[in-house]
């Protein structure tokens, strides 16, 4: 096995599944893990109250990025647990009224939304009523109306879809929810740190932030609550955080999650507009090598970083079989791992069977630079001639046996 050291990387594009953490974040990280250790809980000493200190600290660079108060900060290991204490939550204190309860989801959101309320239906727990959504992935806002005029008790839309990057009107969507008194779940795991986020004038009641995604730790994240919505506790021992997630903080992980906030508060519109940039350039160097190329998703109101493609006439595990020693871009969410199946977004969008099935999520982000966008253009496209050449070979010689 080659030495960490010296293994040759691929260049990555994929800053949708994950991020590098910024240096700057690591060195501050790593002082919480070596010499201000403490646990905040034991605030008898100075080693507790620095790490106590720490937190709240985090907790205010967090709120001030998203425009919330740092009160309403709780602590997660990521935006799924986050997303879990949202709905669980909601849903045990939705039970203490006797009333049915019913969820509205997009059908493009993360799976780790989907999956705790469809499970929750399959239990009789709960009623998931879909919202619908375009070929481009676009939320139909009046069919949104619809849905909460029949009586929601949940309301989840998530801020950019992870696939194709579209930004979904969260001030809109915050808007009707507020019409009508329903709680308002906003996956902004992509988001955050990407796109101004304002927690307080949007009607947004909960939202769930990863680190991972935003240039900080894995294992680390953060569920936003609004003052005044109560939440059931689903975990218990030791009635941290308000009693809303028990267990010792992970303090690095915090400050980790914390200093990456800060940092994308004072960096966020210069990189995101050089990110922009250098996504442009690919979509355009890929379009004039690639024929047939399309382009999926609100290609107007997108994530800076994404680009999301398909190639009707080529498998994208051929592609990916192809370029991934050199390229590092994925067939669609990191979410469902050994699992190989179709995007349940391009589903939900209704996509021909081919372009889903020749789909490829590429993601660039502040470390990309222009010479491997250009490197990246040159690979994805010999790439995708060798699929095409070798699928005619295939079909010739199928031709010529029969």
């Amino acid at each position: 096995m080659k030495d960490i050291q010296t293994k040759t990387y691929s260049i990555y594009l994929d800053y949708h599944s994950t991020t590098p953490v910024d240096n700057r974040v690591a060195n501050l990280m790593l002082h919480y893990m070596t010499t201000a250790f403490g646990n905040p809980s034991s605030i008898d000493h100075t080693y507790g109250e620095d790490a106590e200190r720490a937190v709240s600290q985090a907790a205010r660079h967090i709120a001030k990025l998203v425009r919330a108060s740092p009160k309403e900060v709780i602590f997660t290991s990521g935006a799924t647990q986050s997303i879990h204490m949202a709905i669980q939550g909601s849903i045990t204190a939705e039970n203490r009224s006797q009333t049915k309860f019913r969820v509205a989801i997009l059908p493009v959101e993360h799976k780790a939304v989907l999956d705790p309320c469809y499970a929750l239906e399959k239990k009789g727990l709960a009623e998931v009523l879909v919202l619908r959504v375009d070929s481009k992935g676009r939320l139909c806002l009046e069919h949104l109306e619809e849905i909460c005029v029949s009586g929601v008790s949940l309301l989840c839309v998530m801020a950019a879809n992870n696939e194709i990057g579209n930004i979904y009107p969260l001030r809109e969507v915050g808007k009707v929810a507020q019409k009508y008194g329903i709680p308002f779940l906003c996956d902004a795991s992509q988001a955050v740190g990407k796109i101004p986020i304002n927690f307080e004038e949007w009607g947004i009641t909960y939202l769930a932030i990863s680190a991972h995604k935003l240039y900080g730790p894995k294992g680390s994240g953060a569920l936003v609550v609004r003052k005044g919505h109560h939440l059931e506790p689903i975990f218990f021992g030791g009635g941290h955080q308000k009693g809303l997630r028990s267990g010792t903080l992970n303090v690095p992980g915090i400050v980790g999650l914390g200093e990456a906030c800060r940092l994308r508060q004072l960096e966020m519109f210069e990189d995101e507009r050089a990110i922009a940039a250098l996504r442009d350039n690919l979509q355009n160097l890929l379009l004039e090598k690639i024929p047939g190329l399309v382009v999926n998703g609100d290609i107007s109101c997108r994530l800076a970083g994404n680009l999301h493609i398909s190639i009707p006439d080529v498998p994208n595990t051929a592609i990916i079989a192809r370029v991934r020693s050199q390229l590092a871009i994925s067939t669609g969410a990191a979410c469902s791992s050994g699992v190989e199946a179709p995007s349940h977004v391009l589903q939900a969008m209704c996509l021909p069977e081919s372009a889903i099935e020749g789909a490829l999520r590429i993601g660039v982000g502040k470390f990309t630079t222009s010479l491997e966008i250009e490197q990246a253009a040159m690979i994805l496209s010999n790439a995708i001639n060798q699929a095409r050449q070798a699928m005619v070979g295939i079909g010739q010689h199928i031709g010529s046996t029969n």
